[in-house]
């Protein structure tokens, strides 16, 4: 029986396989199809999106204010003017302040509260574990003004129900909403209640990709249950902390419902956030000092985001 081989290639040519070139040609056919189906994304982003975010970039630099919306070609540039104003604005530090209070404190709450539920439903409930799972999750999807107003009612000096469980063992309650040592707190827990589903679902998903044999192998070597979750559980979610520690961080950064609900940003501006001192000079037609108010959130939460993957990405 007799072989064929294919003749060598000409010296100084390279023998390319017969499906190359069908394979480049299919690549390049997928790629233009991907950019036609992009297309109208890319056109409606740099018409709504792109283009607004330049301009508003450009009057962070200018004194607009509404009464120049009919000649926006009249304002001034001011460079960093409104820059400086904002960090010299005592109402703007204050709300700082209350930011990285909100943050510091509600978001690693909202973790501990979502992590310690979704070790429950993968572990220690195992009947009606979809109805608790829908009950938990039901707050992320519930209207804020909903919400807002059942808080109200719980959170009432007089007769809400906080107190009044609180005075059946002898405890006075305070009044939540009207101290300013108070108002926050109670703010960070209608967040951390309202927001920890959202955690629990995807905490939930990446406790259940944990293979169960690090855990049979830990319990051979005689590791208890809270060893077992602190050197492999937890190890192996650090992907999925990372990511619900950014996201959950985005959000609480440019808190706004809350106190704009709850509150309007007081009592004496305790609970008055930078997204909604933002919001406040936009509608006193401060749109120049608005604008860089806005960007100064954004490097914020493009540095508070940053020293997350920093501390809290995998080693490897």
């Amino acid at each position: 029986m007799t072989t064929t081989t294919a003749p060598p290639a000409p010296a100084g040519e390279t023998s390319v396989p017969d499906g190359a070139p069908r394979k480049r040609a299919a690549a390049r056919a997928e790629g233009r199809a991907a950019w036609i189906l992009a297309l109208p994304f890319c056109l409606l982003f740099l018409t709504f999106t792109a283009w607004p975010v330049l301009q508003s970039l450009f009057m962070s630099f200018t004194d607009t204010r509404a009464r120049d919306l009919r000649t926006p070609f009249a304002v001034d540039l001011v460079g960093f003017e409104n820059y400086a104003k904002a960090f010299g604005d005592p109402t703007f530090r204050q709300a700082v302040a209350n930011t990285a209070y909100f943050v510091l404190v509600g978001v690693p709450l909202t973790l501990t509260v979502a992590l310690a539920a979704a070790v429950a439903l993968d572990r220690g409930i195992h009947r009606l574990r979809s109805v608790f799972r829908l009950g938990f999750y039901t707050p992320v999807i519930t209207s804020i003004v909903a919400v807002a107003v059942v808080w109200r009612f719980l959170l009432e000096t007089d007769y809400g129900l906080i107190n009044t469980v609180l005075g059946w063992v002898g405890i006075a309650g305070p009044n939540w909403l009207g101290d300013p040592n108070w108002s926050m707190p109670a703010l960070i827990m209608l967040a951390t209640w309202r927001n920890f589903g959202t955690g629990m679902i995807i905490f939930l998903a990446g406790l259940q990709s944990v293979p169960w044999q690090l855990h049979e192998a830990a319990a051979i070597d005689g590791a208890s249950a809270w060893q077992r979750f602190r050197h492999v559980t937890v190890p192996m979610l650090r992907p999925t902390i990372l990511f619900v520690s950014v996201t959950t961080g985005i959000g609480y950064l440019q808190f706004f419902e809350e106190p704009f609900v709850m509150t309007s940003g007081g009592p004496l501006n305790s609970t008055i956030s930078m997204s909604m001192y933002t919001y406040n000079q936009f509608g006193f037609g401060n749109y120049g000092y608005a604008a860089s108010l806005s960007y100064l959130i954004f490097v914020l939460v493009a540095i508070v985001t940053a020293l997350q993957f920093r501390f809290l990405r995998e080693k490897d």
